[in-house]
């Protein structure tokens, strides 16, 4: 089915797209998922190109594209060719709309120009310990010391955590205050007290880095303060549809490549004398996630145009994201049941896709979650 949503700049910024992937990408993908972490000169290159900041005002050295279409492009074109550990979306696709929206113009003169440029990456820290989704109920504070907030605590899980050089980081200044004690302090490279824990062994998204963060009585100016004091969990709410939109549309490009890896391999891989393709078992199995991708991606195209219109509900980036990351996890699973005995080989492709795809349904709000947030929404 053809998708209606992109225009000639979008199909233009795809092929620039493309070609970077496939230059500086591909080829070195499978080193960085030894080494945990993928190199720095990646994310310059990338700045060099406009890839990083091409949302961003054109006076901090932006695109002037503020337009999800292209992030759903940088998204769509990263995983097509299965590279599960470049941050780039952690940083075009969730910081952006933070700086954007609740920087100041001093903030945003300071940060944004080696934001889109590469030589500053990116991260945000939610997640904490004893702290999952119940975001109102972080332990991590930051007390008011003059012209300092004094900030202790610990967050784990942080993509970026390793290489992030700003950190947008949620802390209670009003521990007494639940929700509306929350705020959001940018924490930077180099501040006294401010440690990372080891690069997380995970299941899958080798290459992503993923750290704990420390925070042991580290200073941050005032002026480090994103947005206003007490607001950083309506802030955080007013990005999360955002952020799981990324992941659905996440979700599509890799469901789309698991079938189309699938169908490559049951058209040349044969038993009982013809391809094992042919089989009725086969077809009904591929006909399913094919009719399942292709009305999921209608309901992603469409959100990705209400973003952009400002229109997304917290409800539809809830449906959207629980129904596309399940179908990711359902088609890996019966994808790699067609590959056999070669789908649990780590040499096949198919492998990598079935444990990169686990963490769908569970970063960006559990799928759990996500039911909850539509069932309040309907009076339940």
């Amino acid at each position: 089915m053809k998708r209606e949503i992109f225009e000639a700049d979008h199909d233009a910024f795809r092929e620039t797209v493309r070609t970077f992937c496939e230059k500086e990408i591909a080829p070195h993908h499978d080193q960085w998922e030894k080494d945990g972490i993928v190199p720095r000169e990646l994310w310059t290159k990338a700045g060099e190109l406009g890839l990083l900041g091409f949302m961003m005002p054109e006076e901090y050295g932006g695109g002037g594209m503020n337009d999800f279409r292209f992030n759903a492009v940088l998204d769509e074109e990263i995983i097509r060719i299965g590279a599960s550990g470049v941050g780039f979306v952690l940083h075009t696709d969730l910081v952006s709309g933070y700086l954007m929206s609740y920087a100041t113009e001093e903030q945003k003169q300071r940060w944004l120009p080696k934001f889109c440029s590469g030589e500053m990456i990116t991260a945000i820290a939610m997640t904490e310990p004893g702290t999952g989704s119940d975001l109102q109920n972080i332990q991590t504070t930051a007390v008011r010391d003059g012209d300092h907030y004094v900030v202790n605590g610990a967050k784990t899980f942080i993509s970026n955590g390793i290489l992030s050089d700003l950190v947008i980081v949620a802390v209670k200044t009003d521990p007494e205050a639940g929700a509306m004690g929350v705020s959001l302090i940018v924490l930077e490279r180099g501040m006294e007290g401010f440690e990372r824990g080891r690069n997380l062994d995970k299941m899958g998204l080798k290459a992503q880095d993923t750290a704990e963060l420390f925070f042991d009585n580290v200073r941050v100016p005032v002026t480090n303060l994103l947005g206003e004091e007490g607001k950083g969990f309506i802030y955080l709410m007013e990005k999360l549809p955002q952020e799981r939109l990324a992941i659905s549309v996440g979700a599509m490009a890799a469901t789309r490549a698991i079938l189309d890896m699938t169908l490559d391999y049951v058209k040349e891989r044969k038993a009982f004398g013809k391809p094992i393709g042919s089989f009725q078992n086969s077809r009904f199995v591929l006909a399913e996630l094919e009719t399942e991708m292709q009305i999921g991606q209608a309901f992603v195209d469409k959100s990705i145009v209400a973003l952009s219109r400002g229109e997304l509900t917290i409800e539809e980036a809830a449906m959207g994201k629980w129904w596309t990351t399940e179908l990711q996890n359902k088609a890996a699973a019966k994808c790699l049941q067609l590959h056999g005995g070669y789908g649990y080989m780590t040499e096949y492709p198919i492998s990598k896709a079935y444990t990169d795809s686990r963490i769908q349904t569970i970063y960006g709000g559990t799928t759990e979650i996500m039911k909850e947030i539509i069932g309040r929404t309907m009076g339940l």
